[in-house]
């Protein structure tokens, strides 16, 4: 193979427009994956508009990949021709440090080489899921079970693991008591896992409008957090809380809302620093911890998790020519709750 067809932006803040890439041929261990979805997450958005540093370009953006194995390399052992698989955010790691081998590649020593905006380890420029097919090596692609529909599974790839990994970590469970920060992308599917879970789930939104949402994707309680003293009540209550927020957060006043040795979470990145006072972790032997997706077994054992218990994302599928207006879309919070591209219009984009 030479080249696929791809979107890509040529300079930061540029439109996605149709292009070729360059794939590498396939090697001993690699698969060839031909595309049928990727998702459309917010660090995608941020990084075609150059928001988080120096970026590399022409970019083709997308860790969120959803495909069919087309070729094995001659060393393939895990997938064969025809297989239902996923691409996440990572695609190569050093495979020796201590973080490697225990499984969590996402923080390898030498650095992850990440799906796109990357160098990979053969010194060649990675590109995402915005393209017709991509080649990865077996160790870092995950099969995709039945009963899982491509489409929303995507989106697993990354705001799934995101949110399944401090769940789990943190112990989301029977007799629980878990609250999600902001129903958006990431927050939706935190509701529904920790549901599947069997903790008590409620939402934090900042008004009331997705309240009906939150209620039948399996929360048990919705609270708006506007005003000063909309969560005085619930100080003390809850075990667990994972904030999705990209906006600074009142440190203190969430931290209160924590039972005894109770955990927040952040997997959302608000810009800027985040006043806090060190009375109120001390209070209630309370902890403030961040997470990072997951590594390649956790990711795995998240997508199994959700074939169990039918959980994917919340898609609007769009045209490979809509994505300019689904980033503005997902900046200004217009999506319920994740828009997925069907690659099979890629070839299409200008119709």
């Amino acid at each position: 193979m030479t080249t696929v067809p791809a979107l890509a932006a040529a300079a930061p803040g540029a439109p996605l427009e149709p292009t070729r890439i360059r794939r590498r041929p396939v090697g001993e261990h690699d698969v060839l994956i031909e595309i049928a979805y990727v998702g459309i997450c917010h660090s995608d958005i941020h990084q075609v508009r150059e928001e988080w540093g120096a970026a590399a370009f022409p970019m083709v953006p997308g860790h969120e990949i959803a495909g069919v194995v087309t070729e094995a390399g001659p060393g393939v052992t895990r997938f064969a021709v025809g297989d239902r698989v996923g691409v996440g955010c990572l695609v190569d790691s050093c495979r020796r440090c201590a973080h490697c081998r225990r499984g969590e590649e996402q923080f390898c020593a030498e650095g992850m080489t990440s799906t796109y905006n990357a160098v990979g380890r053969d010194g060649a420029p990675t590109y995402g899921g915005y393209s017709t097919h991509i080649v990865v090596d077996e160790n870092y692609v995950l099969a995709l079970p039945d009963g899982l529909a491509p489409a929303e599974a995507a989106p697993l790839l990354c705001a799934g693991i995101t949110m399944y990994a401090p769940l789990v970590r943190w112990g989301a469970g029977p007799g629980r008591r878990v609250a999600i920060a902001g129903l958006g992308g990431l927050g939706h599917l935190g509701v529904k896992l920790a549901r599947a879970m069997g903790a008590e789930v409620t939402v934090l939104s900042r008004g009331p409008r997705k309240r009906e949402d939150a209620l039948r994707l399996g929360a048990a309680h919705f609270r708006a957090t506007g005003g000063p003293s909309a969560l005085d009540e619930l100080n003390g209550h809850f075990d667990l809380l994972v904030s999705t927020a990209s906006a600074p957060l009142d440190l203190d006043a969430y931290l209160g809302l924590l039972a005894v040795g109770g955990t927040l979470v952040h997997v959302g990145v608000p810009p800027g620093p985040s006043p806090l006072t060190v009375a109120a972790l001390v209070d209630g032997r309370r902890n403030l911890a961040g997470s990072f997706i997951g590594g390649i077994a956790e990711t795995q054992a998240m997508l199994d998790f959700c074939a169990a218990h039918r959980i994917g994302a919340e898609v609007e599928v769009i045209h490979a020519k809509q994505v300019d207006e689904a980033y503005d879309r997902v900046v200004a919070g217009d999506v319920r709750y994740r828009f997925v591209i069907d690659v099979s219009t890629l070839g299409r984009a200008d119709r």
